[in-house]
């Protein structure tokens, strides 16, 4: 592995455009060479990530899980271009994010990624229907296309009815709801879901969970990070995470009923 890593360090430009290209046609969407985020504490050097290497291919379900303290929500973040690697190489999409500068970060995450978090992050004086309007608005889509795309999204989470309620009038499934919606908008590479049924009550948290079910059936790539064995098991496949490593990686009883969809090109 040692020698692999070094090569991979060591291509040029031009190879690791072509890697990318590779990655994209096999339906690789995350492809991770032996990243590392490592902060200075003092005199002391912390490795939150320690030559992490992971692969996800379209259609996936993926949960990664570790508990507190374990790196799982600092690799999140290298996954969700939120951060950028100490060292090492991470494509997303085929597109080597861990060279991009910080503008080029955002405009990958707004494109590539659809994220669902713990605390919904709705805007409170905005409807449901603006909340999920909000990713094309940044990414400079006209308002027909826009008001569409958003009502397409609140329909696919079985929330149509809803859309012109503010965050204050739906409960808290139903907010979770809007902000998957609003993670599905952009036709993402992958939903990267933080904790997604944490501030929700166990039936609610079900029912979160048997959507994301759905949109995996209709061909979405799901990367959910917990720390919850009931909620890993829903994906199909279970990175695990401990002192910054993957432990483990291993695939649920799930994984036999369905395989990924490698035929499509976005999701």
């Amino acid at each position: 592995m040692a020698t692999f890593q070094t090569a991979v360090h060591d291509l040029s430009p031009k190879e690791r455009e072509v890697r990318g290209e590779q990655l994209k046609r096999d339906g690789i969407v995350i492809r991770t060479y032996d990243i590392w985020k490592t902060y200075i504490m003092g005199d002391q050097e912390i490795h939150a990530v320690s030559g992490v290497e992971i692969e996800i291919k379209r259609g996936e379900y993926v949960a990664i899980m570790g508990p507190s303290g374990s790196g799982k929500s600092t690799l999140m973040n290298l996954i969700g271009c939120l951060d950028s690697p100490t060292k090492g190489l991470y494509y997303l999409n085929g597109k080597l994010a861990s060279d991009m500068e910080d503008d080029e970060l955002a405009r990958i995450r707004n494109k590539e990624i659809g994220f669902v978090f713990q605390t919904f992050n709705l805007l409170a004086r905005a409807s449901a229907l603006h909340n999920v309007e909000l990713p094309l608005i940044y990414a400079g889509i006209p308002s027909s296309e826009r008001l569409e795309r958003a009502r397409e999204s609140l329909r696919a989470v079985d929330l149509e009815q809803r859309m012109h309620h503010k965050p204050n009038e739906l409960s808290g499934g139903q907010r979770q709801r809007v902000a998957i919606a609003r993670a599905l908008v952009n036709r993402p590479s992958i939903l990267l879901a933080d904790e997604p049924t944490g501030a929700l009550d166990s039936n609610t948290g079900n029912e979160i969970m048997a959507l994301f079910e759905r949109l995996h059936e209709d061909g979405n790539t799901i990367v959910l990070v917990t720390h919850e064995h009931d909620i890993a098991n829903h994906a199909n496949r279970v990175i695990h995470i401990r002192d910054g490593k993957v432990e483990r990686d291993e695939t649920t009883t799930k994984a036999a009923t369905r395989s990924p969809m490698a035929g499509n090109e976005k999701f």
